[in-house]
């Protein structure tokens, strides 16, 4: 499955800042009825974005989305079972990117095969993030960096080589493969020589 390419990013950000934010609050079990990766946006956080009527609730953040393509959330994220759905129900959503001091390892692997970039940051920067809330926020994958748009403020983060170059591609593992099947043949083309 193809994802969209990811380069820079400048977005706006839709800040939860609570810690410990586990896959089954991300996306609830009870919507776990299917293996295709659509239509889990909609209940994306669905216990934080909807009464027990299933009404919106609308001073929710969430529900307050106006195009913001990046999710900052408080420590370990992605926390609890290991459901790839999650990632796809961020994914879905539109988020392209999720900020935190600390991803779930499962969580953040999950992400990274899903076309969703976490950016792992000192516990300080996320502070500043969240200190300079309405702040755009720029994330250069090529340069593994983050910035705070208002301040200038910018911190590093770290990325497996392979992982980065398959979101700058938009390609998953299989299409990572198939980008290198010139590469390939001409390997078994000069070794059978």
């Amino acid at each position: 499955m193809s994802f969209e390419k990811f380069t820079i990013l400048k977005s706006g950000t839709i800040n939860v800042p609570i810690e410990n934010i586990d896959t089954d609050q991300i996306i609830p079990a009870r919507f776990l009825k299917t293996t295709s990766r659509e239509g889990f946006g909609k209940n994306l956080f669905y216990d934080w974005r909807y009464d027990s009527q299933g009404k919106m609730i609308r001073s929710s953040e969430l529900n307050e989305n106006k195009g913001e393509k990046i999710l900052v959330a408080g420590r370990n994220f992605g926390c609890g079972s290991s459901r790839e759905h999650a990632a796809w129900a961020i994914y879905d959503y539109g988020f392209r990117a999720v900020i935190s001091s600390f991803f779930a390892d499962i969580f953040k692997n999950n992400a990274l095969n899903n076309g969703l970039l976490p950016v792992q940051v000192s516990d300080n920067f996320l502070d500043r993030i969240f200190k300079n809330i309405g702040s755009d926020i720029i994330i250069n994958l090529p340069e593994r960096s983050v910035t705070i748009y208002s301040t200038g403020e910018t911190e590093h983060f770290q990325i497996n080589s392979y992982k980065q170059n398959c979101l700058i591609n938009g390609f998953d593992d299989i299409e990572y493969l198939i980008s290198c099947r010139h590469e390939t043949e001409n390997f078994e083309n000069n070794r059978k020589k």
